[in-house]
């Protein structure tokens, strides 16, 4: 394996009109899949630059990144582990050294070409001047997410620079908001860059601002944004904060006190106070669980070794069976991605034909809001068509099914198919829970039979459970996984086994708060006892999205298999029913604090289980499949990181979720 690449910052002299000007490139001979990080190789020659930037009469300084890419920020790769003196240490090296480039006695410019995120765009904010390439999409601190804030000035820099409201939505709201980043207009109208200018002629545009910014004279611009109302937005952002994590995550309550302080602050005393909460936050479990988490789903699901090295069949006509919801949104995500025609039909006349004319609705939002151009909605409008029978799958090369959840209708589904489709065409379910080796049972293909299990909202979450069955050959799984990738979904390979991972989980948590539920506590007390999970939505609000009858079903589903951990909820099957239980509180009913932990003992038993029986093979994928498809926080780790951390692994299991394998 090739060691990774290094990130250096390299010295060109240019001569100019007004004298000589360094350009400053950030770079580590990798392509922009490989974006710049800062370790301590990259702060050493960045040490080095500055200390030749004395030795010459240097008129000005133009800071840029490789091709596509400014700047990462930090390699967190070497956080793990590291012990508070570590943490202080590397936040005090880099406020050195970018204050030192913030104190050089000539014009900055930071030509933000490419996508600048934390420590990137950290270091564009010491430089005097900022331009950044129009076509750039990626602009922001996702620090807060990984149970961190911007460590290197960011929160002191960017509250005088922009304002108390936008450096609150910069730091902490966008960062809980599914580590939302700006593209370039917004940072041209937030006030964190000076001009945008366009990508061909970017970095002379950029020279010649900087060229222009020398010959106004000396004296640099200090940032001085209004912060008298810093008070009242945090307050309101400590709120909305509150709705996110329910006080289960320091970082961005933190993050929020480092913005207050800006206001009062002299920069000095700022970055002796990012240093001091940065030497407390890193090393602690929610900030280290967010590192794993994050590597997680970026680095170790990427490309699993199960995966076969097969060509993966083309997919150029795509049939779905069912108009309901999950059908439409499954439609637009299959034409806006792969850009094939598309067919629907559905038992019921003319349920396909409004589920056609919705899907044409969602494109033509996409393009009022500028995600697709009118043309192209226009044309993804087109290719989608209505069908009737099953002879309108005939040529379609994927048919993916997302009909009612009785296995005997998806078999009788299947085997017709087959009669109209070739026998490579991949047949797809979305089943939530039913056995998809079953489904293809008594076909004569059945080794071209998948599941590829999608999770509601379709277009938010971004999991894929990619379910192969002891039948399913190695191009068809080959297949799956590429469709998968090109839909812009992140699959996790798991064995056919009963409700797979999320679904598997979140109904052994169902079944704490239904017993306590039937023990007398109320909906509040089992909402707050599973909020402290760190979930981003209680209980009772998701249980209400996904339908008491589709939890009931998986209920049964695992309850047949499962007997003993899955007991039947007669509250959960009157909601089925669509009546509201009678629930009488009790005086002995369990605290908040026991359904708690009742929660935690279940999930680390669950999940010893599914890792036994080898659903995913390892407790990284488990945890992956719980970020991406149930919102679990990184700050948690997914979950077997916080179980392990709280020793909840060591009593229920008897030693950590990350030891356990196949039985």
């Amino acid at each position: 394996m090739r060691p990774p690449p290094v990130t250096r910052f390299h010295l060109q002299r240019l001569a100019t009109r007004v004298g000589p000007v360094a350009l400053v490139t950030i770079a580590n001979g990798a392509d922009w899949r490989k974006p710049n990080t800062f370790g301590e190789e990259a702060l050493r020659s960045l040490e080095e630059i500055l200390g030749r930037l004395r030795t010459r009469d240097w008129r000005g300084l133009l800071l840029t990144g490789k091709p596509l890419v400014f700047a990462a920020g930090a390699d967190i790769t070497r956080f793990p582990g590291i012990t508070p003196e570590l943490a202080r240490e590397g936040a005090r090296a880099g406020h050195e050294l970018f204050g030192r480039l913030r104190e050089l006695p000539f014009q900055t410019l930071a030509a933000v070409n490419g996508a600048a995120l934390g420590g990137g765009l950290e270091i564009a904010l010491h430089c005097d001047t900022r331009t950044l390439a129009a076509n750039v999409r990626h602009i922001g601190f996702p620090e807060v997410a990984l149970g961190l804030f911007p460590a290197w000035g960011g929160t002191q820099l960017t509250p005088r620079l922009v304002g108390a409201e936008a450096a609150v939505k910069l730091i902490v709201d966008n960062p809980l908001k599914q580590n939302r980043l700006i593209g370039a207009r917004e940072a041209f109208e937030l006030g964190l860059v000076d001009h945008v200018l366009e990508s061909v002629e970017f970095l002379d545009e950029s020279l010649e601002v900087l060229l222009r910014r020398i010959e106004e004279g000396p004296g640099k611009r200090v940032p001085d944004a209004d912060l008298s109302d810093v008070a009242d937005v945090v307050y309101k952002a400590r709120a909305r904060v509150d709705d996110v994590v329910h006080g289960q995550a320091p970082a961005p309550y933190r993050a929020l006190e480092l913005i207050e302080g800006a206001a009062s602050w002299s920069l000095e005393e700022g970055y002796a106070a990012e240093e001091e909460a940065l030497a407390e936050l890193l090393p602690g479990p929610e900030a280290q669980a967010a590192i794993y988490a994050y590597d997680v789903v970026e680095r170790r699901i990427k490309r699993p070794g199960a995966i076969p090295d097969e060509t993966p069949r083309r997919i150029q006509r795509v049939g779905l069976v069912g108009a309901g919801l999950m059908a439409t949104q499954l439609a637009t995500l299959f034409l806006r991605r792969l850009e094939t025609p598309v067919v629907l039909t559905d038992v019921e006349p003319g349920r396909a034909a409004e589920a056609a004319e919705s899907v044409r609705g969602e494109l033509g939002k996409l393009v009022s809001r500028g995600r697709l151009s009118e043309g192209k909605g226009r044309f993804l409008g087109s290719i989608v068509t209505v069908g009737d029978g099953q002879d309108a799958y005939a040529g379609c090369d994927l048919v993916l099914e997302a009909i009612f959840e009785e296995l005997s209708l998806k078999q009788e589904l299947f085997a017709g198919l087959e009669r109209v489709v070739s026998p490579e065409c991949l047949f797809v379910t979305n089943t939530s829970a039913l056995s998809v080796t079953a489904m293809a049972n008594g076909l004569g293909h059945p080794e071209r039979v998948v599941g590829l299990h999608f999770f509601n909202p379709v277009a938010v979450l971004p999991l894929v459970e990619v379910v192969r069955t002891p039948a399913t050959d190695d191009i068809s799984l080959a297949t799956a996984w590429d469709v998968t990738k090109k839909l812009g979904k992140r699959g996790v390979l798991v064995r056919d086994a009963p409700a797979f991972v999320v679904n598997r989980m979140l109904t052994r948590q169902s079944t704490v708060l239904m017993q306590a539920l039937e023990s007398g506590s109320t909906f509040e007390e089992t909402d707050e006892a599973a909020l402290r999970l760190g979930i981003p939505m209680p209980p009772s609000a998701l249980l209400a999205m996904v339908g008491p009858r589709v939890a009931n079903h998986v209920l049964g589903t695992l309850h047949v298999a499962f007997p003993e951990r899955f007991p039947l909820s007669p509250t959960l099957q009157t909601l089925a029913d669509g009546e509201f239980p009678t629930l009488e509180q009790s005086d002995d009913r369990p605290t908040v604090d026991e359904i708690h932990e009742r929660l935690l003992e279940a999930l680390a038993d669950e999940a010893r289980h599914i890792l036994e029986d080898a659903v995913v093979a390892s407790a990284a994928e488990l945890d992956a499949c719980l970020i991406l498809g149930a919102g679990y926080p990184l700050f948690r780790g997914g979950i077997t990181k916080h179980l392990d951390q709280s020793g909840v692994s060591e009593r229920v299991v008897g030693r950590p979720l990350t030891d356990v394998r196949a039985a």
